[in-house]
């Protein structure tokens, strides 16, 4: 099932004069009015502080803020809304496990274990905790079409591992990568578990309990929310173990010069004055996207996804990389002979958005053998004639550079 394109403002944009044809939703997804009216109203009706006055304005808002996390945790299929924790979005969330769980549990010679596939903010924060904790980072290697080793990730879990962090969805290849086998075998070695949830969010059911994963983050931008909001679930018996990741207000229950004592999770890792408007336009996502249903949403990305991979494998100047076969909705290849810079340029002057560069994943991207890519990916205001107008595009963009190279 599609969504109500009209729900969308920006939709109805023209760029150089043509009707905006939005394919970059894996970076940053477009937002419903009701999102949009949820944030406003707040400012204009409802505005007050959260958790720290009795008058009656801060008190609705501190209910608000709290029926949204209430909100994640049944999104999430958490245990309990403590284990819900509000953030910047997904790196921040990392970086805070980085530090806090680092802090805790990780020991010189111990070791973290990512993937080759992983985005820059799920690389950055390990390496400062190896150099910072004097522990070793090791690469989980990808088999030749971009899919994970899991023979190879066996082998490189032991007894030193003391966390394993992964990608759910690659932001690059689209692959979802077998979660349930990855989090088994890392706790038969007493192994926690991160999932970057940033792209898997918006597209499939997450139920961490099952998952029995220790810790899951994604960003409400990537999920018709506003930017500047995340979300970190961790598991509360964890959390309650980890140190604060900042300071500040209404993160302590008492405060000397002597000694400062700390709020339970969450509120332990949510210093300051919170992005109380963030957050109600996540509330606000979160439902309008699940009002439609996921199996309704899911079927109709599948959908244009084959359109789409069958319509670009009629151009034979594209190499998509990774495998064809199942992934979420993204596709990165290249046009041969043709920068993804160029390419993008002449896309956008025909009103068309592409991600291009090195996605924010040069060791992947190094993988195929390439420094740049153009990234495709649909989200369900997307339609059937909007990937045939990017693939006749597509082919100028061809035609175009077969002209000018004669």
């Amino acid at each position: 099932m599609s969504f109500n394109r009209s729900d969308f403002p920006m939709l109805n944009k023209s760029m150089h004069g043509n009707p905006l044809v939005y394919l970059d939703s894996a970076a940053t997804t477009m937002k419903p009015q009701s999102v949009i009216d949820a944030i406003s109203q707040f400012y204009s009706d409802n505005y007050g502080t959260v958790h720290r006055a009795v008058y009656e304005l801060a008190g609705e808002a501190t209910a608000k803020y709290h029926a949204v996390r209430v909100k994640v945790q049944q999104f999430l299929h958490a245990k309990s809304s403590d284990e819900i924790i509000f953030t910047k979005g997904t790196t921040e969330a990392i970086n805070l496990v980085a530090f806090s769980f680092g802090e805790t549990f990780v020991q010189p010679g111990d070791e973290i274990l990512i993937s080759a596939m992983e985005h820059h903010s799920n690389i950055v924060p390990w390496q400062l905790l190896c150099e910072r904790k004097k522990a070793h980072l090791k690469i989980i290697p990808l088999l030749e079409n971009g899919e994970l080793d899991l023979d190879a990730y066996e082998k490189l879990l032991s007894p030193k591992t003391k966390l394993v962090s992964f990608v759910h969805i690659s932001n690059v290849l689209g692959i979802v990568n077998p979660l349930k086998k990855i989090i088994e075998a890392a706790h038969l070695r007493g192994a926690k578990v991160f999932v970057d949830g940033a792209q898997s969010a918006p597209h499939l059911k997450i139920d961490v309990q099952d998952l029995d994963c220790d810790f899951y983050a994604f960003s409400g931008h990537k999920i018709y929310g506003p930017t500047g909001i995340g979300i970190l679930y961790g598991k509360k018996e964890l959390l309650e173990q980890m140190p604060p990741y900042q300071g500040g207000g209404d993160m302590i229950q008492t405060v000397t010069f002597e000694k400062t004592t700390f709020q339970p999770p969450p509120l332990r890792f949510e210093a300051g004055t919170p992005m109380i408007a963030e957050v109600m336009g996540l509330g606000a996502a979160l439902d309008y996207f699940q009002s439609y249903g996921l199996v309704k949403i899911h079927d109709y990305e599948a959908a244009l996804m084959r359109h789409a991979l069958e319509e670009m494998g009629k151009i034979d100047e594209i190499r998509i990389l990774g495998p064809r076969g199942s992934r979420s909705s993204l596709i990165t290849f290249n046009i041969q002979g043709v920068h993804s810079l160029d390419a993008a340029t002449l896309l956008d002057l025909k009103g068309i958005a592409v991600r291009s560069g090195h996605l924010c994943a040069q060791p992947l991207l190094q993988h195929f053998g390439c420094s740049s890519a153009l990234r495709l990916s649909l989200a369900p205001y997307n339609t059937m004639e909007e990937i045939d107008y990017f693939c006749k595009a597509l082919q100028t963009v061809v035609y175009t550079h077969l002209v000018i190279t004669k």
